[in-house]
């Protein structure tokens, strides 16, 4: 069985960029020059105001420890803030803190609502978590072909896991005809990018090829383009 990359799941990385000037372009400075207490105290202050990428980042912050301590449940508290007023990177966090049960108990079924709305969006990430949940059956009911529908959104955006995922669903024939061209293309593509389990992946599935078939899908791999 290959590996199973679920790394989806992971917080969105990026701060949000502040939607208008002034204490937001401050805050933003501050963090990138490592001065997190002065991030926060720009950030608190446009959170305060209602701003939902000041909300977001406030709440990015809390969950990182970065210029307080970490705490998921202020985390939460301001990623719901952002993520009810329609911030598809808040919905996205709050949905990981609902899978992972971090600054509120585990729930599955508020994890996959929070994805979805995200999803819809196009945020990658939030793409292949729900993706993921669909594989596994967690807060939705089981359904590859959901899973395979929400892989492939984050893979053709470029997002390594996603394509990785996509690649297991071909390989296994899992929502999709099994196709070890198409699998190979898509670990191809998640190994480039430096998803360490695709590797692995890519050469299990190339054993399994003939020659012609692996030109194939190196030709493919050669020829994609992300759709953004």
């Amino acid at each position: 069985m290959l590996k199973r990359v679920l790394a989806g799941l992971v917080v969105t990385m990026l701060l949000a960029a502040a939607a208008i000037a002034g204490p937001f372009e401050d805050g933003n400075a501050a963090f990138e020059s490592g001065d997190y207490a002065q991030a926060m105290k720009w950030f608190r202050l446009g959170a305060d105001q209602g701003d939902a990428f000041a909300q977001y980042n406030l709440g990015f912050m809390y969950q990182e420890g970065q210029g307080v301590p970490q705490d998921y449940a202020e985390a939460v508290k301001w990623y719901r803030l952002a993520a009810d007023q329609g911030l598809a990177n808040a919905q996205s966090n709050l949905g990981n803190r609902y899978y992972n049960g971090q600054g509120v108990p585990q729930d599955y079924d508020q994890a996959a609502k929070w994805f979805r709305l995200a999803a819809d969006q196009g945020a990658d990430r939030a793409q292949s978590s729900l993706g993921v949940m669909y594989e596994k059956g967690q807060g939705v009911p089981q359904d590859y072909e959901q899973a395979v529908k929400w892989f492939r959104l984050a893979a053709d955006q470029g997002l390594a896991n996603a394509q990785s995922n996509l690649g297991n669903m071909y390989y296994n024939g899992q929502g999709v005809l099994q196709d070890y061209v198409l699998a190979h293309m898509w670990f191809n593509l998640a190994a480039a990018r430096g998803e360490e389990a695709a590797v692995k992946n890519r050469d299990v599935t190339a054993s399994k090829m003939t020659r012609d078939q692996l030109a194939e899908a190196q030709r493919l791999a050669r020829d994609w383009k992300p759709s953004q």
